[in-house]
Parts: C-alpha cells; sequence; structure tokens
C-alpha cells in the first residue's frame, strides 16, 4: 500500500499536580482553545476539551506521524508555561507527572464527546480520583495506587 492511512481516536487525562484546584473557569475556555491549537500543530487534531477544576479531558484523533507520548509531554508543557502567564493562576502551577491515554473506538466518539462535555455536573458525583480508578479497571489497566497520584 503506498498511502499510510489511520485514524486513531485517543482519550487523554491528567490532572493537575497534587490536584489543585487551580483551573478557574475564567481560563477553561482560553486554555481549550489553547490546547486545541497545540493538537492542530501537532497533526492530532481536537474532537472534544473538557475540564474540571483539577484536571482535564482531551478527545483527539492521534496522527500517523506522532507517539502519543511526545503529543501528551508538548500539550502538558506549553500549556503550563501558558498558564503561568494568566492572571488568576498560580506562578507554581504545574500537571501531574503522568496521564491516561485510552482508545476510543469510532462508534464511542459521541459518547466520549457527550462525557467531557458535562465534566462539571458529573464531578459533583464522582471525584477526579474515582473518575480514573474507574478509568483504569474499565479498560484492565493493572496499576499501584502509589504511582498513580503526584
Amino acid at each position: 500500500m503506498p498511502q499510510s492511512l489511520a485514524k486513531i481516536y485517543v482519550h487523554l487525562i491528567f490532572g493537575t499536580k497534587n490536584r489543585q484546584g487551580w483551573l478557574e473557569d475564567s481560563v477553561r475556555e482560553e486554555l481549550h482553545s489553547y490546547l486545541a491549537a497545540i493538537l492542530k500543530n501537532w497533526e492530532s487534531p481536537a474532537q472534544k476539551i473538557g475540564s474540571a477544576a483539577d484536571h482535564i479531558h482531551i478527545l483527539f484523533m492521534l496522527s500517523k506521524n506522532h507517539p502519543v507520548s511526545k503529543i501528551a509531554e508538548e500539550i502538558k508543557k506549553s500549556s503550563s508555561k501558558w498558564l503561568k502567564t494568566k492572571d488568576g493562576i498560580n506562578p507554581k502551577f504545574q500537571w501531574q507527572n503522568g496521564y491516561g491515554a485510552f482508545s476510543m473506538s469510532q462508534s464511542k466518539v459521541e459518547d466520549v464527546k457527550q462525557y467531557i462535555e458535562n465534566q462539571q455536573e458529573h464531578h459533583r458525583k464522582e471525584s477526579f480520583q474515582e473518575e480514573f480508578r474507574r478509568f483504569l479497571k474499565a479498560y484492565n489497566i493493572n496499576f499501584d495506587e502509589k504511582y498513580v497520584w503526584d
């Protein structure tokens, strides 16, 4: 086959350092746009971005040219620097070291978009830690609790 083709959806989830509630409502919309621009530059267009005060969800189409680890690294590095320039954001802002990246089937994309859209309502009932544990279990990912959080 002379052409390489791929359509891989990734649901990327990561939190703020120590799950600090640093992502104020006033900055989230602009942050989501900034993240979408980063993803576009990495040939991995955003499908949906949503966040709560202590974490973020990003659904994107993974580029056939870049690994998810590099994209996650660039998203976190660039957005951390950018966030520190914003009024009302703690200058010590940091993302947690790790992340979760979960594959999505085409048939589930709309459900995941809706899930991401409803983050504020969803987290009235479930904490980020509970949510992330649920994802790890649903994907049969073995984990040691002491290495998941920082």
